[in-house]
This record gives structure tokens, C-alpha cells and sequence, in this order.
């Protein structure tokens, strides 16, 4: 492959991301309260790899290998579309579905970089390194922090409890067992407020 032509597929598939921005999820923005798209999650989640990672508990966590993570893990979502984390239908098909989109979207890449993103995907989706660990742990977090800044809505619209929260969430602590104690703490407040149901 010439250079030329390796420009255009990496072209083609930055073109692709851009489709992120037209993916919505059911977390809303804290201040405008709209529903918050793929694109400004995943950089929400760069935002609290840079500021949080001293919190992993893995001292010197590969923060760059974890911004790849968090940057290229929702692409999927681009044919796969977001799942709502309480969707239990949503989720008995979602693995299939993203597998797909991940092979197509990383496929519009050079060769080696197809190979090397999609590997940055899986190592995500498996959660075994302490990067993958820590990158979930803000990803759960984020979603969880806009409901306690807007009031629980998107809880309260589904009626999701305190108990289904911590069961979804827990994972966090695997990486991070200091920011699940800030969340526990932020969630039970928000029960003691009616933004969460006991």
C-alpha cells in the first residue's frame, strides 16, 4: 500500500468516527439536560483518565494505552448502536453486535492499524489489564455521575434502584477502589436527596 492510499483509509475511517457525534445516549448533559451523544462521552472519559488516573490501583498506570481505550471503545456504537446498561434485551445480542461493527469500522484502516485498534477494543472489552480495568472504571463512572447531576432522571424515567446501580457498577472498584468509594458514597446521597430509589 502506498502512502496515498494508506492516507485515504485513515481518511475514511475518521470520516466514519464522526458519526459518533450522532449516536445518543440516555445520560443527559448536567447543564443543558439533552441526551448526551457518543462522541462527548468519549471525551468526558479522556478528561477523567488525565485527572484520575492516580487514583488506578496500579501506580503508573499506561495512561496513554488507557486514552486509546476510552477514545476507540464506543465506535462500535456507530452500527451497533448505544445499549442502555439496564437493557437486559438490548444486552443478549449487544457482543454480537459490536463484534460486527468492529470489524467493518477498524476494517476502513491500514492494516496494522485495523489489527492494533481492534486489539485495543478487545483488550477493553475483556477488562483483564489493569489499563482495560481502569478505563472501565471510568466509563461506569461517568454515566452514573451525570445521573447524580441531573436530579437521577434518567433513573427515575426507568425506575432503576439503588441496588440495580451498585450491581452494574461495582466493576469500578477493580479499578479503582478509591473512586467506588467516592460513588458509593455520591450514590447514597443521592438516595437520601429521591434521586434514587432505595
Amino acid at each position: 500500500m502506498d502512502a496515498a492510499e494508506r492516507l485515504a483509509r485513515q481518511l475514511r475511517f475518521i470520516i466514519e468516527a464522526d458519526k459518533l457525534k450522532e449516536v445518543f445516549r440516555q445520560s443527559l448533559c448536567s447543564q443543558s439536560r439533552r441526551q448526551e451523544n457518543d462522541a462527548e462521552h468519549s471525551w468526558h472519559l479522556a478528561l477523567l483518565v488525565i485527572t484520575l488516573a492516580e487514583h488506578s490501583n496500579v501506580p503508573d498506570i499506561d495512561v496513554a494505552r488507557v486514552l486509546k481505550m476510552v477514545i476507540l471503545h464506543d465506535l462500535v456504537e456507530i452500527d451497533a448502536g448505544d445499549t442502555f446498561a439496564y437493557d437486559a434485551a438490548g444486552a443478549a445480542d449487544q457482543k454480537e453486535r459490536e463484534a460486527r461493527a468492529a470489524d467493518r469500522i477498524f476494517g476502513l484502516l491500514p492494516d496494522d492499524q485495523a489489527v492494533e485498534f481492534r486489539a485495543i477494543w478487545e483488550e477493553f472489552e475483556t477488562r483483564e489489564t489493569p489499563e482495560a480495568k481502569f478505563a472501565s472504571a471510568v466509563d461506569r463512572l461517568q454515566p452514573m455521575l451525570l445521573n447524580i447531576l441531573t436530579d437521577g432522571t434518567s433513573w427515575k424515567k426507568y425506575g432503576i434502584t439503588h441496588d440495580r446501580v451498585v450491581a452494574r457498577n461495582r466493576t469500578i472498584e477493580e479499578g479503582s477502589e478509591k473512586l467506588w468509594r467516592c460513588m458509593s458514597a455520591l450514590l447514597d446521597e443521592a438516595v437520601a436527596k429521591g434521586d434514587l430509589k432505595k
